[in-house]
């Protein structure tokens, strides 16, 4: 079967997103960490995070990340929403826009809860213009917003 693993180039900071990535995913581990000599930063590591590898690279200054990549993280309700958010930002990133912020290494995030889904693509579709439209006037993203404003409250 043909599988795809994301590819994150790093900057010479890779042994500290592994460090990083590992701990802020609850159910992740380093899968394969290979250094050029046992002083040396790793040169490649496979991460698995919530199930999904990635394979990471320290690349070097060349390649920096952009918001044209991202991995969106679906979460159970707004408590797990505000803990990814919170650490992504918290800890030297940024806020963006609807959903997405970037962690301290500069690469993005989509932060949803998959209750998002419900309203924005919801069968009332008065009610997912309106929740579009709050979606667009938001940072972190507020379940409960959301829902207000698909029910028109």
């Amino acid at each position: 079967m043909t599988k795809l693993t994301p590819c994150l180039w790093f900057d010479d900071r890779i042994d500290e997103a592994i460090q990083f990535y590992t701990t802020t995913f609850k159910d992740s581990m380093v899968i394969e960490l290979v250094r050029n000599s046992p002083d040396s930063a790793a040169f490649t590591a496979v991460i698995e995070l919530a199930g999904q590898q990635i394979f990471l690279l320290n690349g070097g200054p060349r390649f920096p990340f952009t918001e044209a990549v991202s991995i969106m993280i679906e979460c159970d309700g707004q408590a797990e929403v505000d803990y990814y958010w919170n650490t992504f930002v918290d800890n030297g990133g940024e806020e963006s826009v609807c959903g997405w912020c970037k962690d301290k290494f500069g690469f993005s995030w989509q932060v949803v809860p998959k209750q998002f889904r419900d309203t924005v693509f919801g069968p009332d579709k008065a009610g997912a213009g309106r929740a579009m439209q709050a979606m667009m006037g938001m940072k972190k993203l507020i379940l409960a917003d959301l829902e207000k404003a698909y029910a028109g409250n």
